[in-house]
């Protein structure tokens, strides 16, 4: 391994890790340390390494050849490629160490960082920890306590005990999740014990918290909401999306459901409560009720500028809807739709009825699952309308909602592929016993 004498958790976090022939492999999401009964300093066992699936795996330190400021290189040889999964002795630094409460010297310390230093036996141990005073006094103009590194054999309060019953913060945490994206964070809270994970969604906004959840299985989605106060969580519900929130709420007992309904906005539950209505698996169930959809007499230049709100998802952005007042679902007389291709060939003052396709069929919101997939692999589509008997459009579906009822139970815990070596690792084990 290249030469370096220290390097923080928090500089690794999200690092590129290469194999020897220079081929991208995934990133680096935490480090696994080894806690000890005394007071030594823990051996850094290995990373969790994020593939492109999605799938986070365990990369033992043995196999890490170089760590460089913009990079992580691993030497050849096989690595298990089983989803990775904390064992009872194990810690993650990240995860669990950031944000813990501690004392040193007497005085009340709060971690902020943790960094490995290597050792004569190629072994590498977390030898110190950046650390801030914690003060129960807040007054205004308080400045906030500088970092200190102190070595980890001067701080107590860090065993697995204490990490297991102490409230933590999740400052630190959250710094690192301003720059991931929100499946990776459902990732890395999937790998945390169920009482850190509670304390970083007690942290979030309701806005970031409610994205995350929109990407966790529905085990883990029901446990954080249950975990919530109701008010909060109708507050989460009422920021999800319509379709996802319907989802979530379909797994709830009626008598949960109807609670939560209760709690959310009029205007935030009505489009939910519709969703509820019709059966999972069908055109209405996948469909989200907020498409974009405008009058005949908007303007391509109008059309272009809603499909570019960066806030809009990909696939609906593909397609606007022409329909009669009113422009919320469920709308006048449905028109017809634009796709967005059409509209980037039109001139921007042109109004988008010149350009609407009145041939493509519309779904009806009983549609099964099997009829919606055959749709769109027939008309090639990423966004398709789905209109009633009035001839009302009350949503559309998009190919995200038809995949992920396609997709087996569990994808989004073992990754796009269930990817495994041929030799499963041998030698490795023993570097986490």
């Amino acid at each position: 391994m290249a030469a370096v004498n220290r390097v923080f958790a928090a500089q690794l976090a999200g690092l590129p890790v290469f194999g020897p022939d220079g081929e991208s492999i995934g990133k680096v999401r935490d480090l696994v340390a080894g806690l000890r009964l005394d007071q030594q300093a823990p051996r850094v066992l290995g990373l969790v390494v994020e593939l492109a699936t999605r799938r986070r795996v365990f990369v033992p330190m043995l196999r890490v050849t170089s760590i460089e400021p913009n990079a992580v290189t691993l030497a050849t040889g096989s690595v298990n490629m089983r989803q990775f999964h904390r064992r009872p002795n194990e810690v993650l630094v990240l995860g669990q160490l950031a944000d813990a409460r501690a004392e040193l010297g007497g005085v009340r310390v709060t971690v902020a960082d943790a960094a490995m230093e290597p050792t004569r036996t190629r072994d590498w141990v977390l030898a110190k920890l950046a650390v801030r005073e914690r003060s129960s006094r807040l007054g205004l103009g308080r400045r906030r306590s500088s970092l200190q590194v102190v070595p980890w054999t001067e701080v107590s309060g860090l065993s697995l005990g204490d990490l297991t019953e102490q409230p933590q913060g999740a400052g630190q945490l959250l710094m690192l999740f301003d720059t991931m994206r929100a499946v990776d964070i459902a990732a890395t809270l999937r790998d945390l014990p169920v009482k850190r994970r509670h304390e970083v969604a007690d942290a979030m906004d309701d806005e970031r918290l409610a994205d995350v959840i929109e990407e966790m299985p529905e085990d883990d989605q029901k446990d954080l909401l249950g975990y919530l106060a109701e008010e909060r969580a109708a507050d989460i519900l009422e920021a999800m999306n319509p379709d996802d929130a319907a989802d979530l709420l379909a797994e709830l007992t009626p008598a949960d459901q109807s609670r939560l309904l209760e709690l959310m906005e009029p205007e935030e539950s009505e489009p939910v409560r519709r969703l509820l209505a019709y059966s999972s698996d069908t055109a209405g169930g996948l469909m989200t009720p907020e498409p974009v959809v405008l009058s005949p007499d908007a303007t391509v230049a109008e059309a272009l500028a809603r499909i570019r709100n960066p806030e809009l998802p990909a696939a609906l952005a593909t397609m606007v809807f022409v329909c009669r007042p009113p422009q919320a679902t469920p709308t006048g007389r449905y028109v017809g739709c634009v796709h967005f291709q059409r509209l980037l060939r039109e001139p921007p003052a042109d109004l988008v009825a010149s350009a609407v396709d009145t041939d493509l069929p519309a779904l009806r919101p009983g549609a099964t699952l099997t009829e919606v997939t055959r749709y769109f692999a027939a008309y090639n589509l990423a966004c398709g309308p789905v209109v009633d008997a009035g001839d009302h459009l009350i949503g559309a579906v998009t190919v995200d909602d038809v995949l992920d009822h396609l997709l087996p139970e569990g994808w989004r815990e073992t990754g796009l592929h269930d990817v495994r070596s041929a030799d499963p690792m041998k030698s490795e084990e023993w570097e986490r016993a």
